[in-house]
């Protein structure tokens, strides 16, 4: 009886001790692949961002349209006078001064009726010479003389038209200017008004531009602008010489001329140009650049950079200027700015700030 009690608790223990028992898989340490896991889920993901400090610095409020140069001074020389060319003096290209010599047309026809006119002339002033000596002894009539007189003013008419047409046979140059085209060769007849050259002034050009009526009340003569031109954005600096009194009832826009210095000569009549008529501009105005906006209902935020975090801020914007824009409120000099990588972002959000090649790399 008692061997049988022994026997059922020893095999009591047994059975309590073995469910006391942890499997030998069944520890308490983590295996390794559950220790990456649960290291992965407790990480914190960091994202990389290019940022710009903000700046002080003058931003300028411009209107922009497109502008064709005109030269303010261009003729088109033709020939006064008929007669064969025999002499061109200039070439297109050519740089010319007032009274400069552009082409010549044969010249004797006129040269002799200069002659023939001031002969006649000669006459007429030896015979009235010698009347006028005789005439206080009234042997010449009043009537005598005074047609006599008329004959003379006639023939300083005929002598003085031959002079004329003689200086007209030498086709020069109206102003000081560049020679656009030559639109004659030696040889040719030149029928009278025939076109010979044309002739533009470049040293300083006008710039064409139409403005909606609304814009009237902000332009000023004398006011400030830029043109900008060719594929390396070549700037020159213009301002505004006249300003059209009226309005176009067709297209609702007024004209406003420009003045554009050209003393190298990098311009041409007829070349199109971007134009900015610079309105207004703030100094010292904080600015950032354009791309670090981002467009929300309320307007407009960025993202600045604040211990390592991402921190959205609301900013009101005022002028922009070459991809730079002014912060009125929102912002302040100590701030960095995301420029990049901003759309990724959400408020306290890791960040590392990194160059521009690093990122453009990732």
């Amino acid at each position: 009886m008692n061997c049988r009690l022994s026997v059922t608790a020893l095999s009591l223990i047994l059975i309590l001790t073995a469910c006391g028992q942890a499997p030998a898989n069944d520890t308490g340490a983590d295996t390794p692949e559950t220790a990456q896991t649960s290291e992965t889920d407790q990480s914190i993901v960091t994202l990389p961002v290019e940022t710009r400090n903000v700046v002080s610095g003058t931003v300028a409020s411009y209107y922009s349209s497109t502008a064709i140069l005109e030269a303010p001074e261009e003729a088109m020389v033709v020939s006064r006078v008929p007669g064969i060319i025999t002499h061109i003096a200039v070439e297109e290209g050519d740089k010319v001064v007032a009274g400069q010599l552009l082409a010549s047309i044969e010249s004797e026809r006129y040269r002799y009726n200069l002659n023939k006119a001031q002969a006649e002339l000669d006459v007429i002033d030896q015979e009235l010479n010698r009347l006028k000596k005789i005439a206080n002894k009234q042997l010449v009539s009043e009537e005598t003389m005074a047609k006599l007189e008329f004959r003379r003013l006639s023939a300083i008419a005929d002598r003085d038209l031959a002079a004329l047409q003689l200086k007209e046979s030498r086709a020069v140059a109206p102003f000081d200017g560049v020679v656009a085209k030559r639109l004659v060769k030696r040889g040719n007849m030149a029928e009278q008004y025939k076109e010979l050259f044309y002739v533009v002034r470049q040293d300083e050009l006008h710039g064409i531009l139409y403005l909606p009526e609304q814009e009237l009340s902000q332009v000023r003569k004398g006011q400030l602008a830029q043109l900008i031109l060719g594929a390396n954005d070549q700037r020159f600096e213009a301002r505004v010489e006249r300003i059209s009194p009226i309005v176009d009832s067709n297209t609702g826009t007024f004209k406003v001329t420009l003045t554009v210095p050209n003393d190298q000569g990098q311009l041409k009549a007829g070349m199109f140009a971007k134009a900015k008529l610079k309105y207004d501009s703030h100094d010292n105005a904080l600015v950032i650049p354009r791309t670090a906006l981002l467009r929300q209902d309320q307007g407009h935020a960025v993202y600045v950079v604040e211990e390592g975090k991402a921190r959205r801020r609301q900013v009101e914007l005022g002028f922009e200027d070459e991809g730079r824009v002014e912060i009125l409120s929102g912002l302040s000099l100590q701030d960095k700015v995301v420029v990049r990588g901003q759309h990724q972002l959400k408020e306290d959000a890791h960040v590392e700030v990194i160059e521009p090649l690093q990122l453009a790399q990732r």
